[in-house]
């Protein structure tokens, strides 16, 4: 998984007209937020905790503090009843999503010893401290009418295993937002002449995810493969039996030329401070671009296994669903459906190219091809398939104006494959193949996505509203 920089901006809320008046109430908050503070660290370590933010003035304190700390998203505890005008101040200044927390402390009030209490203030300082749903109406109108964008967690403070599970959630998935918005994407080549899906607006894509996209040249590529040793390429064909199964059929020449490739490409990487990257090369003839190219497979296959994915036929909306998968930690391979078995109701999936070795159900085999169909040269080639279990695809949708997030839960399954040197699996999918096929083509993706393992939709849901863009969930 990549790393992301995340910060966290927390504040509780309350009103300091009630401290004078109910005795130890303010510490009891504080407490509870100082819990708060403690549960988020241990998903995430970086919080700026601004504090019980009780007054306009604090609020403006707090809304300095966390503009100056560039906080990426700002969590809202909700302890007792405050005023709104003690709360906008705090996230105006920041324009990051907010989450509001609404936690009691406890499943409920003691009925019984709340009312056995012999002080009728005392009564009021142990309702207060229960208030956390009070004020949050009140909060999200304002928001509503400001243009804060806001998002709730309800529940319980303590023992509360859903409402913890979903604030991880909007934590990973602000990550993710995170990691996609200091991204590198690498562009090698040019699209597949023809293949009209493909074709994306680069600058859509940094309006919705940010980041950062240099565009290579294949020559670079070449020329860093002539300083490559013959130390540095027996190392790389040892990495290579060590990461692959290498089958007995594939030639020495085409390993080499290879584990060429492989080195010159993490140098590229390392160059270009990539995270992700998308090629193609058609060729027209100049034979080291074109040995660069069609023995550029086992390399990023490695590189897609260490959280740079790398997609081919230049499929930059893809490699962009690829880094998502990566970031939260799920994979995330490059794949299209080909073929479908109606006997067993599964949905033939893979592509030539790279594949996420990491997610392979056993090791990933290298097989000898000579002819990639449809591309330039022949070499070798990976053949996986996704481990058995739960999986998710995601697809980055380009609409007229406009980029959405497709996604949809199935299960990869176990069953013959095809033996032809691509990457392959077998899907089953709750609302059957039929079905899938035509829903998910209903949203017009293009005809490549990425898949990767568990069930994430909750997650990418939340990173779609964080990031502002439409999710389409299929199953």
């Amino acid at each position: 998984m990549a790393v992301s920089s995340l910060k966290i901006g927390l504040f509780g809320i309350g009103l300091d007209t009630y401290w004078p008046q109910f005795s130890g109430l303010q510490q009891r908050l504080e407490g509870y937020l100082q819990i708060v503070e403690e549960k988020l660290s241990n998903i995430h370590p970086y919080i700026i905790n601004a504090g019980l933010v009780d007054t306009a003035d604090k609020a403006f304190e707090a809304g300095r503090r966390f503009k100056q700390e560039d906080v990426d998203i700002i969590f809202l505890y909700v302890s007792t009843y405050a005023l709104s005008s003690t709360v906008l101040p705090v996230v105006q200044r920041a324009k990051v999503p907010v989450i509001i927390l609404n936690l009691a402390p406890e499943p409920a009030i003691d009925y019984e010893a709340f009312n056995a209490m012999p002080s009728r203030t005392d009564m009021t300082g142990e309702w207060l401290a229960f208030c956390s749903a009070c004020p949050v109406p009140e909060i999200a109108n304002v928001f509503n009418r400001t243009g804060i964008q806001f998002h709730q967690v309800t529940g319980i403070l303590h023992d509360d295993p859903p409402c913890w599970t979903e604030i991880e959630e909007w934590i990973t998935a602000a990550k993710v937002a995170n990691i996609m918005f200091y991204n590198r994407l690498g562009c090698m080549g040019h699209y597949y002449s023809g293949m009209l899906d493909i074709y994306t607006d680069l600058t859509q894509q940094y309006a919705h995810f940010g980041g950062h996209i240099e565009l290579l040249e294949v020559e670079q590529l070449a020329a860093l493969r002539k300083e490559v040793n013959a130390q540095q390429i027996k190392e790389r064909i040892q990495l290579f039996y060590q990461e692959f199964d290498v089958q007995h059929d594939c030639s020495v020449e085409e390993l080499e030329k290879a584990a060429i490739t492989s080195v010159a490409l993490d140098r590229l990487v390392e160059a270009h401070k990539l995270g992700s990257m998308a090629y193609y090369y058609k060729g027209t003839g100049n034979a080291e671009n074109e040995e660069a190219i069609s023995s550029i497979i086992l390399g990023n296959s490695l590189l897609t296994a260490r959280g740079i994915p790398v997609a081919g036929e230049y499929e930059i909306k893809n490699v962009q669903a690829m880094k998502i998968m990566d970031s939260f930690g799920a994979g995330g391979s490059f794949t299209e459906y080909y073929a479908m078995d109606y006997n067993e109701d599964v949905i033939l999936m893979g592509h030539d190219g790279p594949g996420h070795i990491a997610i392979a159900e056993g090791k990933t085999k290298v097989r000898p091809l000579k002819v990639y169909h449809g591309k330039v040269g022949k070499g070798v080639s990976v053949e996986m398939m996704v481990k058995n279990g739960p999986v998710t695809l995601l697809s980055v949708v380009e609409k007229r104006d406009k980029l959405m997030l497709l996604v949809a839960e199935g299960e990869s399954v176990p069953g013959p494959i095809l033996q032809i040197g691509n990457t392959n699996s077998r899907y089953k999918f709750p609302i059957g193949a039929r079905k899938f096929v035509n829903d998910w083509n209903a949203q017009g993706p293009a005809h490549h996505c990425a898949i990767g393992i568990g069930h994430i939709s909750s997650k990418i849901e939340k990173l779609g509203q964080l990031l502002d863009m439409q999710v389409i969930k299929i199953c």
